[in-house]
């Protein structure tokens, strides 16, 4: 982390923390405490970023960017996480009390795509921009903005990758998936299929299972795809955690050499697994750069009033040393130098 502040608790973190969430506020600035009306007294503007977890490494290097863009801006941020991926009472609560406390814009990723957009609203309501980062609302407008890979994209890369690799060979595909209701898990199932050239339902999919994006899960779920299709060649998971969990769960059966495991994610040790070629591909995103635009768009919106709008995409890369024609791609190298975790 690169800031030093000691956090200081309020009422409305004890409120938050009561909710199952911890807050943190940092002033990360040029020594302006902030107020209630930061931005329009001008001092300094208030960012309150949420995020699904706070041990998740993706998370960590979102909040990490967060905390260095606030720095910059001469921001105040303050931080919370629910105690699990799923946590939508304990996002609300974080919602309200951020609010309470006078923030300009919220940073998001929402753990339940639908059940978020009441707190949202009511926030919005107030004049505060909300922006949507890594995970869009369902439906997206819900939020003022949305910061985040192109998640339809990158399964789309990794799509088209497993269908150059498996060079005509007939698919026998397994999709280990996230969890239901939640967008980002289902835009990269999505764009896989799109990508390889399936349609949801084909026979080649002989098996599909959530992960919640866990390894052990994901190791499960694989011993239950093998056990009902013992002759899988190709595999699909929604993050590394659980292609490592699929690889396991393959090589117990001596299947790791002759199935292909394909990802997304890009953290350094999912891209490290594709340098040992447990994976042979990943697509890529960028947690850190997320959180900075984010910031910088809450910190624009309290100086300015402008707020910002729509989607910008953060951007994604194919990681693989196995490239294959007509797939744009980069190596491992480029991966670890640019992964998180």
């Amino acid at each position: 982390m690169s800031l030093t502040t000691r956090p200081v608790l309020t009422r409305a973190a004890a409120g938050i923390l009561a909710g199952g969430l911890a807050l943190t506020l940092s002033a990360c600035g040029s020594g302006s405490k902030g107020s209630a009306n930061a931005g329009s007294s001008g001092g300094a503007v208030k960012v309150g970023l949420i995020t699904k977890t706070d041990t998740n490494p993706f998370f960590v290097k979102m909040k990490e960017g967060a905390q260095k863009a606030a720095k910059e801006n001469g921001a105040t941020l303050s931080t919370a996480a629910g105690k699990f991926d799923g946590d939508n009472a304990g996002q609300i609560a974080a919602i309200e009390n951020m609010v309470a406390s006078g923030v300009k814009g919220i940073l998001i990723t929402p753990s339940d795509s639908k059940a978020i957009l009441p707190a949202i609203k009511k926030a919005r309501d107030k004049g505060v921009m909300v922006i949507a980062l890594d995970s869009p609302t369902d439906p997206q407008d819900g939020t003022d903005a949305l910061f985040a890979t192109d998640n339809k994209k990158a399964g789309v890369l990794i799509g088209q990758y497993a269908k150059a690799a498996m060079a005509g060979k007939a698919a026998k595909i397994a999709t280990l998936d996230l969890a239901p209701g939640v967008a980002v898990g289902q835009l990269r199932h999505d764009g896989f299929l799109q990508g390889f050239g399936v349609a949801e339902g084909d026979p080649s999919v002989v098996c599909s299972q959530d992960t919640g994006g866990d390894q052990a899960k994901g190791q499960t779920a694989m011993e239950n795809c093998l056990q009902k299709a013992p002759d899988i060649n190709l595999v699909y998971t929604i993050n590394e955690p659980a292609a490592l969990g699929a690889y396991t769960a393959l090589k117990a059966k001596g299947r790791e050499k002759d199935v292909l495991i394909v990802s997304v994610d890009g953290g350094c040790t999912g891209t490290q697994a594709v340098k040992d070629g447990k994976i042979a591909a990943t697509s890529q995103q960028y947690p850190l750069v997320m959180a900075a635009q984010g910031v910088k768009a809450v910190v624009d919106f309290g100086k300015s009033g402008t707020k910002a709008s729509g989607y910008t995409d953060t951007g994604v890369n194919l990681i693989t040393d196995k490239p294959q024609a007509g797939v744009d791609a980069k190596d491992t190298g480029y991966g670890l130098e640019n992964c998180w975790g």
